[in-house]
């Protein structure tokens, strides 16, 4: 995994928990439109980035509820990183899973999950 391999745990502390779980989401987002059979190999560099994300937001915290919580949903990321196949329903429900963390995070709801 290239992308966000030279990311910190120090520049990645910086963000706030809002701010980490959005750019977590964003991923997220990106994922959800690599529906195609031929886009596999972008969607499994998509979760890779996502699960890197979430490793970070892990380490940085010390909430531990939080980081039982964040795990927890990693493992949903990681169930869908080895699939076979794009799951959008499964996708879906993760991607909301993890706006929820914040309520910042929430408020993204209606914009990027319409129709799921």
């Amino acid at each position: 995994m290239t992308q966000h391999a030279s990311l910190s745990p120090e520049r990645w502390s910086a963000f706030s928990l809002d701010q980490q779980i959005l750019m977590i989401g964003n991923e997220m987002n990106r994922a959800a439109r690599l529906r195609q059979p031929a886009d596999r190999p972008s969607l499994s560099l998509a979760y890779e980035r996502v699960l890197r994300l979430v490793d970070l937001t892990v380490e940085v915290h010390t909430r531990r509820a939080l980081r039982h919580e964040l795990l927890r949903w990693r493992d949903l990321i990681a169930e869908l990183y080895l699939l076979p196949e794009h799951d959008p329903a499964a996708h879906a429900a993760a991607f909301r899973s993890l706006l929820q963390f914040t309520p910042e995070a929430a408020r993204q709801i209606p914009h990027v999950l319409t129709g799921t």
